[in-house]
């Protein structure tokens, strides 16, 4: 876990996607510190270097698990929740099951608008095969090839797939609960091949639409993981969302445009806080 910004400031819980950590919010979280936010971001459990929970791996689990997280921390006022990819499942996962804890959801590259998903079950499965007697030499390159290109594959600049993105992806991969939470929360939301299932997608956006959170939906045009069509689904589910696409960008937009995300996100931010205020007043 990790809580940058002012102790008074408005309370921002950033959450990664999955497979990653909370490392991927750096520069975002710094910037919006910057900004006079009080900022949170934290490792789902069993992603990052977290050990994994109780509870199957899924949405309503790791939703309980960021309520949970609030409260450690002794966070009693609403906070506006910015998720990336799964973690955006998370977030709104979080604002219909604790209504009373989120003031906004921002939406980035997000989970729950379509059945197409591109995460490489690839290195996984050579990397299982890597550990069985005499096949490391066979497999191992292949299951770090195969990884590298899964981190390429985030950015439309890959220039940002450094050789530091390829070790941190390494060390996360080799934790001891990764494996279990991958596969469990593949399990629960759908496989990379038959595609998201559609059920809790329905459920989710249903309620979401029904709670009248104000919501934030921000794309790259270039997303290879979550195509940015999916854009469309979005506007068709949540009406009365707002919408940023940015281009030239990929599946992290946080990442590859801090600067032009904070400016994007933190406004909107800023704009629901002064709202609530006025109607508080």
């Amino acid at each position: 876990m990790r809580v940058s910004g002012p102790g008074d400031g408005t309370p921002i819980l950033l959450i990664h996607g999955i497979a990653r950590s909370l490392e991927d919010w750096n520069e975002s979280q710094d910037l919006l510190a910057a900004a006079g936010h009080r900022v949170i971001s934290t490792d789902l459990p069993g992603f990052g270097y977290s050990r994994k929970g109780r509870e199957r791996p899924g949405l309503p689990a790791f939703g309980r698990a960021m309520a949970g997280l609030l409260d450690a921390l002794g966070v009693t006022e609403p906070v506006h929740v910015m998720g990336n990819s799964l973690g955006g499942g998370v977030s709104m996962t979080l604002a219909v099951d604790h209504p009373d804890r989120v003031a906004s959801v921002t939406l980035v590259n997000s989970v729950g608008f379509g059945s197409e998903v591109n995460i490489s079950a690839l290195p996984m499965t050579y990397g299982v095969l890597a550990q069985l007697p005499g096949l490391a030499g066979t497999f191992g390159p292949r299951a770090r090839e195969a990884g590298a290109n899964t981190i390429r594959d985030l950015f439309f600049d890959r220039s940002l797939a450094t050789t530091d993105q390829f070790r941190h992806a390494g060390k996360l991969a080799k934790q001891k609960d990764f494996r279990a939470t991958f596969l469990g929360t593949a399990a629960t939301l759908g496989a990379p091949v038959v595609g998201v299932k559609a059920g809790w997608r329905r459920e989710l956006l249903g309620r979401v639409a029904a709670s009248g959170i104000p919501i934030l939906v921000i794309w790259g045009d270039a997303d290879k993981i979550l195509p940015p069509h999916q854009v469309d689904a979005a506007k068709a589910a949540l009406p009365a969302a707002r919408f940023h696409v940015f281009a030239d960008t990929g599946h992290m937009p946080q990442v590859e445009r801090p600067a032009e995300f904070v400016a994007v996100a933190g406004a909107f931010v800023d704009e629901v806080q002064a709202a609530r205020r006025t109607a508080r007043g």
